[in-house]
C-alpha cells in the first residue's frame, strides 16, 4: 500500500481478514500498514489485536486492546477479545471483569445492562438480585447465566457456579470462556478429573491457548502429577517466554519437586518479565533459604511507591519486603512491612474469630463420650495418618519424617474432609466451619462417608504404600467426624509454643484459607480455641490423638521419632531420622527447611519481635507462657 488514502477501507481489511488464520505475520503487517494510513481505525485494530495473539504476542495484543476498549466502550468484540488475552496470560480474574464489561458495552437490554454495572463494581448483592431477576424471564440467556456464576464465585458459593456454569455450556457448548470459567470452578472445588474433562474440551478446540495449558498444569499440579504439569509449562514457555505468571507457576512446580535453584531462576524470570509482581518476589521470600540482594529490596520499596500497583501485588511485596529486613536483621522495618502486609490482607479477606469460637463451643457439646458410644462404626481401613494444627507448628517436617518410612505415603494437605462437612452441613449451614454439627444429630451412615474419603483420596495416591498421609492443618476442627468415619486412622497433633506459631502465622501470607493469621489479636484467640477444642478430645477419647511438640522434637529427634513411629503401629525405620535425603514434592511453605536436617535457631525466633507481640500475649493470656499450654478444662 502507498501514502496515498486507501481505495478501500473495506476490501483491505477483507484482505488480511482472510490471511489473519493462515497467516498471521501477514494479517500484523497489513493491519499496520492500515492503521499507517487511518491512524485508530476500530476494526483494523482489532485485528491487529487479533494477529498478535495469534503469534504468541500477548502483551502486544493487549496494549493494542486496552487502547481500543478505552476508545470504543460500546465495542462488545473488543472486550471479548482483550478477556481472552487476559486469559491466556493467565489474568483469570482480570479476563472475568472484561467479559462483563462486555456483555454490558454490547447489550441494550437495560436489566442486563444494570446487573453488569453493579457485577463490575462489586456490588455482588445487587448483580445477584438482578440477574436472578432477569434469568426468571430469560433462562437461556448463557452471558446472564454466566454472571451470576461469577457473582456466585466472588461471593465464594462454588456449588452454585458449577452448577449454573454446567448449564450454560450445555445450552452452548461452543460458549469457550463459560467452560474456562467451568474447569476453573472445578478445580477449586477440588473435582480435578472433572476439570480435566472440560480443558480438553477447551485444548481440542484451541491447543495453543496459553491460558487453557496453564490450567491443566495447575490441576496436575494438585494432583501430585508433577512431572506432567512440568513438562507442560516447559512446553508452554518455549512457545510463549513471555507470560510472567507462567514462569511463576513453573516456579512453584519445580519448587515443589526440590528443584530449588531452577525454581528461583523460574521466579527471577518472572520478575524480569513484569518487575512489579508481587507473588513472584513473595514466592522467592517464601522458600526461606533464599536472599535478596540490595537492588532487590530497592526495586520491591520503589514498586511499593507507585500509586497505581495493584493491591494484590502490594501486600505480597510487603511480606515480601519483610522477610527479606528480617534476613539482615532490621527486625524494626521489618515488623512494619509485615504489619501492613497483614492490614492489607485483612482488608481483603474479613474475618469474624467468633465463628471459629462458636465452632469450638459447638463442638465440644456435641461431641460427648455418649455421643460417640451411640455412633459406633465406620470404615475398617487403618490407611491415613492425619496431621493437624495450626500452620508452622511443624506439621511438615512431621510429614516428612513418617512419608521417610517404608509403608507410607506422603500426599498433600487434602481438603476433603472439608468438603464432606461442608456437604453434610447442607441446609443446615450457619457458618464456615461448623456447619454439618447440628446435622449430625440426623442418622448418617459413617462407613460410606469413610469409604468416600477414601475414594475421594485415592487420586493422590501414587505408590502402592499401606498408610498416607493427610496433612491439612485445619482438620483438628473436624476430629469429631473423622473418628466417626475412620476410627482406625491415626491422628497426629502437631503443637508449637503459642507466641513462636502464632508469630509465625503472622510473618506468613497464605495463598488462601487461614484468614484468622492477619491480625495478632485474632491468632491468639484462634490459638485458645485449637488448645481448648484439642484438650476436649484428650478428654473424651483419650489416647485417640498423639501429640508432638516442636521443641521437643528438635531437641530429641530419635526419642521422639520413635514415640511417633509407636503410636502410628510402624517399625522404627533409620530412614526416618534421614527425612531430610527424602527427595518427595512437598507443597507447603516448609518445603526447603524439611530438606534439611533438623535445625534450632528458629525456636526462638519469635523473640526478636516481642516488644511488638503484645497483642498477642494479651489474647493468649496465661496460654503465652505455658508450654505445652493446655487451658483449664
Amino acid at each position: 500500500m502507498s501514502d496515498q488514502p486507501l481505495g478501500s477501507l473495506n476490501t483491505a481489511l477483507t484482505h488480511a481478514t482472510r490471511l489473519l488464520q493462515r497467516n498471521p505475520v501477514k494479517a500484523e503487517a497489513q493491519a499496520r500498514e492500515i492503521l499507517r494510513v487511518i491512524p485508530g481505525q476500530p476494526q483494523t485494530m482489532l485485528l491487529l489485536a487479533q494477529a498478535l495473539r495469534l503469534q504468541g504476542k500477548l502483551d502486544g495484543a493487549r496494549e493494542v486492546l486496552k487502547l481500543l476498549t478505552a476508545s470504543q466502550p460500546a465495542m462488545g468484540q473488543a472486550f471479548v477479545e482483550l478477556g481472552d488475552v487476559l486469559t491466556a496470560l493467565g489474568e483469570s480474574a482480570a479476563a472475568d471483569d472484561v467479559y462483563v464489561r462486555g456483555v454490558r458495552a454490547s447489550t441494550r437490554d437495560p436489566e442486563l445492562v444494570e446487573a453488569a454495572s453493579a457485577l463490575i463494581e462489586n456490588r455482588l448483592a445487587i448483580a445477584e438480585r438482578l440477574l436472578r431477576a432477569y434469568l426468571k424471564a430469560h433462562p437461556t440467556d448463557v452471558a446472564a447465566i454466566r454472571m451470576l456464576a461469577e457473582t456466585g464465585s466472588r461471593l465464594g458459593r462454588y456449588d452454585d457456579a458449577e452448577n449454573l456454569l454446567a448449564r450454560a455450556v450445555e445450552l452452548a457448548p461452543s460458549f469457550h470462556a463459560a467452560r474456562h470459567n467451568y474447569a476453573t470452578v472445578l478445580h477449586r472445588q477440588l473435582k480435578s478429573e472433572e476439570a480435566l474433562r472440560e480443558i480438553d474440551i477447551l485444548i481440542a478446540k484451541d491447543t495453543a491457548n496459553p491460558g487453557y495449558r496453564t490450567l491443566r498444569a495447575a490441576v496436575l499440579v494438585r494432583i501430585g502429577e508433577y512431572g506432567q504439569a512440568i513438562a507442560l509449562y516447559e512446553a508452554l514457555l518455549k512457545n510463549h517466554p513471555g507470560i510472567a505468571k507462567a514462569w511463576m507457576s513453573y516456579g512453584h512446580a519445580l519448587k515443589t519437586t526440590g528443584r530449588q535453584d531452577e525454581s528461583i531462576a523460574a521466579y527471577r524470570k518472572s520478575i524480569a518479565l513484569s518487575p512489579h509482581l508481587g507473588e513472584a518476589y513473595w514466592s522467592l521470600a517464601n522458600l526461606k533459604t533464599a536472599r535478596f540482594g540490595e537492588d532487590d529490596i530497592a526495586q520491591m520499596q520503589a514498586a511499593l511507591a507507585r500509586p497505581d500497583l495493584a493491591q494484590e501485588d502490594r501486600y505480597h511485596l510487603e511480606f515480601a519486603l519483610g522477610k527479606a529486613l528480617e534476613d539482615r536483621g532490621e527486625y524494626d522495618a521489618s515488623f512494619a512491612h509485615y504489619a501492613e502486609g497483614n492490614a492489607l490482607r485483612r482488608a481483603s479477606a474479613p474475618y469474624d474469630p467468633e465463628i471459629a469460637t462458636e465452632h469450638m463451643r459447638r463442638s465440644k457439646s456435641v461431641f460427648t463420650p455418649e455421643f460417640f458410644a451411640s455412633r459406633i462404626g465406620g470404615s475398617d481401613a487403618p490407611d491415613p495418618i492425619f496431621v493437624v494444627g495450626l500452620p508452622r507448628s511443624g506439621s511438615t517436617l512431621i510429614e516428612q519424617i513418617l512419608s521417610s518410612h517404608s509403608r507410607v505415603e506422603g500426599t498433600m494437605e487434602l481438603p476433603d474432609i472439608l468438603a464432606i462437612a461442608r456437604r453434610l452441613g447442607g441446609a443446615h449451614k450457619k457458618s464456615e466451619f461448623g456447619a454439618y454439627l447440628d446435622a449430625l444429630a440426623e442418622p448418617h451412615d459413617f462407613k460410606a462417608l469413610g469409604e468416600e474419603y477414601l475414594r475421594r483420596t485415592r487420586i493422590q495416591r501414587k505408590d502402592a504404600k499401606p498408610f498416607f498421609i493427610d496433612k491439612m492443618p485445619n482438620n483438628f476442627q473436624h476430629i469429631g467426624l473423622i473418628h466417626l468415619m475412620l476410627p482406625h486412622a491415626k491422628i497426629v497433633d502437631a503443637r508449637r509454643h503459642p507466641m513462636a506459631c502464632c508469630f509465625s502465622n503472622f510473618k506468613q501470607h497464605f495463598a488462601h484459607g487461614q484468614t484468622f493469621s492477619y491480625g495478632l489479636d485474632d491468632l491468639g484467640r484462634y490459638w485458645r480455641d485449637y488448645a481448648e477444642l484439642m484438650a476436649h478430645y484428650d478428654r473424651v477419647l483419650p489416647g485417640r490423638v498423639h501429640r508432638v511438640l516442636y521443641e521437643e522434637m528438635v531437641a530429641d529427634p530419635e526419642r521422639e521419632i520413635r514415640r511417633l513411629l509407636e503410636y502410628c503401629g510402624l517399625a522404627f525405620e533409620e530412614g526416618c531420622l534421614d527425612f531430610h535425603r527424602n527427595a518427595r514434592a512437598v507443597r507447603t511453605a516448609s518445603s526447603e527447611q524439611v530438606r534439611r536436617p533438623i535445625f534450632t535457631e528458629g525456636v526462638e525466633h519469635w523473640r526478636n519481635y516481642e516488644k511488638w507481640l503484645e497483642p498477642l500475649k494479651t489474647s493468649l493470656g496465661s496460654l503465652a507462657g505455658a508450654y505445652p499450654a493446655v487451658p483449664e478444662s
